[in-house]
């Protein structure tokens, strides 16, 4: 939630020479990406994620959906509050839907975007196997036909002009700070979603009970069939209209508890930097930009966590 990748919590976790599930020194970042996965941590259980296919030899294999999985809510106490949980699950949903690299060895991977035809920048080395190599990064659709002309960036270039950004927000610190303050609420607020929602899953139980005593009369005495299948479909296509709302609420909803997260993260960093940024800062990095896009004029155009927006100029960036 504070911007990091997979990844790069496994390189934290191996540099503080924390063990791994297994005992071992160093992390991998599927191990991390696994582990921000499991339901068990915040208190739920999914039952038969594996099944048995032969009682004899006693194998096992992963359920693919040839046997029935159930999922048990609260079937053990929590360790890690449900919903930062579910916000953690939000997030690498939204990334993934971005096409973001979640799993990226490099901060810059997944967040320098090319203002011209929106792919991403990844890293090229120049001249390798030479002492004058230098690593460069540059939109990855140059090398698939796309004639992108934004220019290519060296890792220092970005990192000025992350700091002039950063700078230049830090300035402006007390006048965004004091409009969060007045909007904060309004643009997070979920008490519309949870009246919603609370009504939806009123009227989902009461459907479903609808559902039980029309299938109950049915067994127990005669009943035109037709008349049934009526009613009955008619209470399913309540049933489902109604899961279907639930599940569009429950996305809105994390929607919002994101937003107001990452602005209070964003808030909470700007805060403790008391001085202008005269170096690069990796988590500072992490922990405040969202994505950066580049224009043919190497112009920049910093988009925070919290979703504001701030332009550098080359000019602006080559004197940082």
């Amino acid at each position: 939630m504070q911007g990091q990748t997979p990844y790069a919590i496994a390189k934290y976790l191996t540099d503080k020479n924390i063990p791994t599930p297994t005992g071992k020194e160093t992390w991998r970042h599927r191990t991390v990406k696994n582990i921000l996965s499991i339901e068990k941590y915040k208190g739920d259980a999914r039952l038969q994620k594996c099944y048995t296919v032969d009682f004899l030899s006693k194998k096992r294999k992963a359920n693919e959906g040839e046997v029935p999985q159930y999922y048990v809510a609260n079937s053990h106490p929590a360790i890690i509050e449900s919903e930062i949980f579910d916000l953690v699950q939000y997030e690498m949903k939204q990334r993934k839907a971005d096409g973001r690299f979640t799993s990226s060895t490099h901060p810059f991977s997944g967040k320098i975007v090319c203002g011209h035809c929106g792919g991403f920048y990844g890293s090229k080395v120049w001249h390798s196997n030479t002492p004058n190599w230098v690593l460069v990064w540059q939109c990855n659709e140059k090398h698939r036909g796309k004639r992108c002309k934004t220019p290519h960036l060296t890792e220092q270039e970005i990192q000025r002009a992350f700091l002039a950004a950063f700078n230049e927000v830090l300035g402006n610190r007390e006048e965004i700070m004091e409009a969060y303050r007045e909007v904060m609420e309004v643009l997070t607020d979920t008490a519309d979603l949870d009246a919603e929602q609370e009504k939806l899953q009123s009227e989902g139980e009461v459907v479903m009970g609808l559902i039980r005593k029309i299938i109950s009369d049915n067994a127990q005495k005669a009943m035109d069939q037709a008349e049934y299948e009526r009613k009955y479909n008619g209470y399913c296509e309540r049933y489902e209209a109604a899961r279907v709302r639930l599940a569009e609420i429950g996305e809105l909803r994390l929607g919002r508890i994101a937003k107001k997260t990452k602005i209070s993260l964003f808030l909470k960093e700007l805060a403790s930097q008391e001085e202008l940024v005269a170096e690069f800062d990796e988590e500072l990095w992490y922990a405040t930009v969202d994505h950066v896009a580049v224009y043919e004029d190497k112009r920049m155009v910093f988009t925070f966590r919290d979703d504001t927006k701030t332009e550098i100029k080359k000019e602006t960036w080559e004197a940082a």
